[in-house]
């Protein structure tokens, strides 16, 4: 099967936000990636509702949205009006876990786990029946355009491996320097979701990237 390709706006030109998005929508992307960081949690601010809200009016695709910020637990119900439709939450900051993937699954979202680079995936043992998908960093979370860390292939085995020991039902996303190269590497790894931002945004035809990144799989 043909990987859920995530174009990530961060990378996009925000004084064309519209343009870039009814972009998207023309293309064979699945989703439309959202990076929310709250200069807490990750060395970076980005943006918040108002910016999601605007998106919404003009998406045509399911909006995936990473929250990269300390209690997530607090905005869970303001994210689903703002329009999101899959909220990943980072596990390095939850507390309660377990009850903040049933809020999200309350309110009709898919609802994800991420974990940093650093993290073992093991630590997912006793959540990972639970989240829809997990959502591997595959760069040091805070800033788009890092360059891919190259055993992030190995960690996508790893957790593939994991899942299916857990007989769980859950996506990996992969997230951070996804490119041409190494897509069709971590879809053999076990990968189901690719998160591109700078591939994507950062080419002449951003629409033909976006097909390439899907079919040559």
């Amino acid at each position: 099967m043909s990987p859920i390709i995530a174009p990530s706006i961060l990378s996009s030109d925000f004084a064309n936000l519209e343009k870039e998005i009814k972009m998207l929508n023309k293309s064979k992307a699945d989703w439309i990636h959202l990076d929310i960081m709250d200069g807490c949690f990750v060395p970076n601010i980005t943006f918040g509702m108002p910016v999601i809200r605007a998106i919404k009016r003009v998406a045509q695709k399911p909006l995936d949205v990473h929250l990269m910020i300390e209690k997530p637990e607090r905005y869970i119900a303001d994210f689903k009006k703002a329009g999101a439709d899959c909220l990943s939450v980072h596990w390095e900051v939850c507390t309660h876990l377990h009850r903040t993937i049933n809020q999200i699954k309350e309110l009709d979202m898919l609802a994800g786990v991420a974990i940093n680079p650093h993290t073992p995936v093991s630590f997912l043992e006793d959540i990972i029946c639970d989240v829809d998908f997990v959502v591997l960093m595959s760069v040091n979370p805070g800033f788009g355009g890092q360059r891919f860390i190259p055993n992030s292939i190995k960690r996508t085995k790893e957790l593939r491996k994991f899942i299916n020991k857990h007989k769980s039902n859950a996506m990996i996303e992969i997230d951070g320097g996804v490119d041409l190269e190494n897509a069709p590497i971590l879809v053999d790894a076990g990968a189901d979701i690719l998160v591109a931002g700078n591939t994507v945004f950062g080419a002449e035809y951003p629409m033909e990237t976006i097909k390439k990144l899907k079919v040559n799989n």
